[in-house]
């Protein structure tokens, strides 16, 4: 990757991305966003802004009166109609902070004894609207971009508003980390809509908290875009998920080491308006765990059981009312079907994950909802070329989080959820429901969605998980498009053998990864020096070579060795042929597989009109692929925020047929991005070369 550094430019840098990266100190992994106070250049202090805004020029009593918080400013008609209830806050307990002089920073510390602690948004300079969700904002309210800017910034606060951090601990990449919590986001409190739902808002990005460990609060453009698109890209998809009602950034700045190499820049501050019925996580319950016998480190409110049964009472009560009114005479039966239902929504949740392609890439303890939703989009991807061991975030060195292991590590972290739970829950019937309930759950819905997405309508098969890993296999030996070659199927003629079946072979091989792709994939990532130093220790010193390098990593790497061997004695027309050859295999039993299903329905016409419904229903055109968030982030960096507003509107119809209906107008990018050319490539095209080159960190 590191010849495409200076190539790249401003996309080696966005939304987190890193080209080249190979790994992150130990402290980047527990969480800690990048800031000079623990970069490589922390003996280096930063320069000054060369753009110092007005703002910036004021008065050191106005810039005191900014870093104590937002205003209560004036508030528009339509926001004065909000009504807000903050039913988290009192239910559960608050920690009032100690005072400290006026604007002093929030000192990082342990919070015991409490879920939340009361906080201030940090106003900033300038602030100004990147895009709004309407969808997401129509759940309660509607906004002009200059109210957007000052309330969803921090600006100014919500009348009703309760700004609050929450304090959760959490095992991350498998270890437990002690007290974590809200060190970038704020609760603001929890809206009720007319039509009696509740919806928790949260502004992500908006200063410190007493959970910020060495950052400072803050969010830059890159993370939030990212975090802003995919939020609303998965809720359009069908997947649980948080919103994101607003993305806003400003004139203030942090200095970010994107590449960790000791070069510091500036970057903008940005906040996104975050909506959801609740973001308490698994690592809500976990502020109560014991000393960690691998870590040392304990929860924060350890001993406190009284804190736990409360969190119980409030987060069955208030998130899954129908179990409280069943069990309120039984409380470990209460507690044992809260805890199933969770399990079945965490599985129904990562079967939809798997079935668009979608890595989370950070499936930490902290990251895992009460409720079921996808949370905190950092490090995330979808798949382009089909690789079950796709990793999306370059600092998982290990692959604990791949996009096959997704199911895996969700049960995992289930079973750290049951263990918090204890003696609430009884760790034997926590264990026995996680065991009953979480691979029955997946697998069924899991195949009931890839049925669907491949038109099987009529009766369901045993054989349909054969036909459907067959059909992975064959995209894994080919390199296939994950979201483009599902899109290809709702075409496949599933009429007379002969009908059509030359030109969608043609099609679909067309979807395939070209030997150029193939090479870049499995290009060794290793010095060849390097990889053979290592066999030999690890055969004349297998203790020493344990420490330094896992026998998994060099066993991948002679895999790829081995691999681009093989490509280089391959010819482009070679690979068409061996292509050609898989799809041809499958597609004769999937054709089979179809006209046994026309056969169990009475009219093959009316047959075909729900299986091509059925297909474009569950098979997106267009998903928040790596290269289209990127080109978006660009853009917004140079200060044009129009390609994010584009690629929303296209996010939010992801199902969308050219054909079917005009209003949408298709987002594209040159595509010679990171390259020359002036063309331009349809988002929903295969993704340009340079793509590969992107890693998420």
């Amino acid at each position: 990757c590191g010849p495409r550094r200076k190539r790249l430019g401003g996309a080696a840098r966005g939304a987190g991305l890193l080209v080249g990266a190979k790994g992150l100190p130990s402290q980047r992994r527990r969480g800690w966003p990048r800031s000079a106070s623990h970069s490589g250049a922390r003996s280096r202090p930063p320069a000054p802004d060369p753009h110092p805004s007005a703002a910036a020029r004021r008065p050191r009593a106005a810039a005191s009166a900014a870093a104590r918080g937002p205003a209560m400013e004036p508030v528009p008609r339509w926001l004065a109609g909000l009504r807000f209830d903050n039913r988290a806050l009192r239910a559960l307990p608050v920690e009032t902070p100690p005072p400290r002089p006026e604007g002093a920073p929030s000192a990082p510390r342990p919070v015991p004894g409490a879920c939340f602690s009361r906080v201030r948004p940090r106003a900033l300079r300038q602030p100004r609207l990147v895009a709004l969700s309407e969808p997401a904002l129509a759940l309660w309210a509607w906004a002009r971009e200059a109210e957007a800017a000052l309330f969803f910034s921090g600006n100014a606060l919500l009348p009703g508003a309760e700004p609050a951090a929450h304090c959760y601990c959490g095992h991350q990449f498998g270890q437990f980390a002690g007290q974590l919590g809200d060190g970038a986001a704020m609760y603001l409190g929890e809206v009720c809509t007319a039509a009696g739902e509740r919806w928790e808002l949260q502004l992500k990005g908006a200063g410190p908290t007493p959970f910020s460990r060495q950052a400072d609060g803050r969010k830059v453009l890159r993370s939030s875009i990212r975090e802003f698109l995919c939020s609303e890209a998965m809720f359009h998809l069908g997947i649980p998920t948080t919103r994101a009602g607003a993305c806003v950034t400003s004139q203030s700045t942090v200095v970010r080491d994107a590449f960790y190499d000791g070069n510091p820049k500036y970057e903008k501050c940005t906040v996104v308006l975050r909506i959801a019925s609740t973001f308490l996580r698994f690592g809500s319950f976990e502020i109560f765990k014991s000393t960690d016998e691998h870590t040392g480190r304990a929860g924060p409110s350890v001993g406190r059981n009284d804190i736990r049964v409360q969190m119980l009472d409030y987060v069955i009560g208030s998130f899954y009312p129908e179990i409280q009114a069943a069990h309120a005479s039984d409380s470990v039966q209460r507690n044992a079907a809260f805890f199933r239902e969770v399990t079945r929504r965490t599985a129904r949740m990562v079967a939809e994950w798997q079935c668009v392609g979608f890595c989370h890439g950070v499936l930490n303890t902290d990251n895992m909802s009460i409720v079921g939703l996808t949370i905190d989009y950092g490090p995330f991807g979808f798949l382009d070329r089909y690789d079950p061991d796709h990793v999306c975030n370059a600092s998982d060195n290990a692959g604990r989080y791949a996009y096959s292991k997704q199911p895996e590590v969700c049960k995992w972290n289930l079973q750290k959820l049951a263990e918090a739970l204890e003696p609430e829950l009884p760790r034997e019937l926590g264990e026995a429901i996680l065991a009953e309930e979480f691979d029955a759950e997946f697998h069924r819905h899991y195949l009931q969605k890839m049925r669907r997405k491949l038109g099987l309508v009529q009766a369901e098969q045993e054989e349909d998980a054969v036909l459907v890993a067959k059909l992975l296999e064959t995209m894994h030996l080919t390199g296939a498009d994950f979201t483009n070659t599902f899109y290809l199927l709702s075409s496949f003629p599933a009429g007379p053998e002969s009908l059509g079946l030359t030109e969608f072979l043609a099609a679909l091989t067309t979807q395939c990864a070209s030997l150029e792709e193939l090479r870049l994939a499995f290009r060794p990532q290793m010095d060849p020096r390097q990889l053979s130093m290592m066999l030999m220790l690890a055969q004349s010193n297998p203790q020493l070579f344990a420490l330094i390098g896992t026998r998994a990593n060099v066993t991948k790497e002679l895999e790829r060795v081995e691999q681009q061997s093989r490509l280089e004695q391959l010819s482009p027309a070679e690979l068409l042929s061996r292509n050609r050859g898989h799809w041809a295999n499958w597609l004769q039993a999937y054709r089979a597989r179809l006209e046994q299903d026309k056969e169990g329905a009475g009219d093959p016409e009316a047959w075909q009109a729900e299986r091509v419904r059925v297909m474009h229903a569950n098979n997106p055109k267009y998903v928040l692929r790596n290269y289209i968030a990127q080109t978006a982030i660009e853009a917004a960096e140079s200060g044009d925020f129009s390609e994010v507003r584009r690629v929303l509107k296209l996010l939010e119809a992801p199902y969308h047929r050219a054909e079917e209906a005009a209003e949408v107008s298709e987002a594209a990018e040159p595509e010679g991005a990171g390259g020359a050319s002036g063309r331009r490539r349809s988002y929903s095209s295969k993704p340009p070369l340079w793509a590969a080159e992107l890693c998420v960190t």
